[in-house]
């Protein structure tokens, strides 16, 4: 078995949000690194552009339309597939929230500020991207206009679930955000 069927117990994940290195839900990543379940493999760019949007709570949104939006700054992190469901779970996969696909990003050599033609190995990995449901719309709510990065400051007007009404489930709240008139 080896080298190859360790490979196979784990899936590479590109994060672009808050699962990203000082922001709020890297916590449940630092807890699978800690137990020996996750591994930090460094600062990417995807192969492609994306659109990259907030939504409602300024939740951060990759859209699945290859060629719109920018090339997107994330981090990528191998993930033991025993646990990855508490990933899937976070995001709401299961809810409607957002869907596990593939996607392909080169792995940045020197970090953020190294290699920022995207040059590096090139990387087959999976995304969180907006469910298709209500991808579009959310693409058209923010102007067709995306970020490269979901950075400290676009980051600036994010709330935490537990700080958001409780009363209405997130995929309501998708739906009136994209609903409402343009800010």
């Amino acid at each position: 078995m080896g080298a190859a069927a360790a490979e196979d117990d784990r899936a590479i994940i590109f994060t672009y949000g808050t699962l990203k290195r000082g922001f709020s839900n890297h916590g449940l990543i630092q807890e699978m690194i800690l137990a020996g379940d996750a591994a930090f493999l460094g600062v990417s760019l995807t192969a492609d552009r994306f659109p990259l949007v907030c939504g409602p709570y300024c939740v951060p949104f990759l859209i699945n339309l290859p060629g719109a939006g920018e090339r997107v700054l994330g981090e990528l992190y191998a993930i033991s597939r025993r646990v990855l469901a508490r990933v899937d779970e976070l995001e709401g996969v299961s809810r409607g929230h957002y869907e596990r696909r593939p996607i392909s990003a080169h792995l940045l050599i020197g970090g953020e500020g190294g290699g920022g033609d995207g040059a590096g190995l090139l990387v087959e990995a999976e995304a969180y991207y907006a469910h298709h449901s209500f991808s579009e719309e959310l693409w058209r709510k923010n102007g067709e206009k995306g970020f490269c990065s979901y950075s400290s400051e676009v980051a600036m007007g994010y709330v935490r679930r537990k700080d958001r009404p409780q009363d209405i489930t997130f995929l309501d709240q998708i739906r009136i955000f994209v609903s409402s008139a343009a800010d």
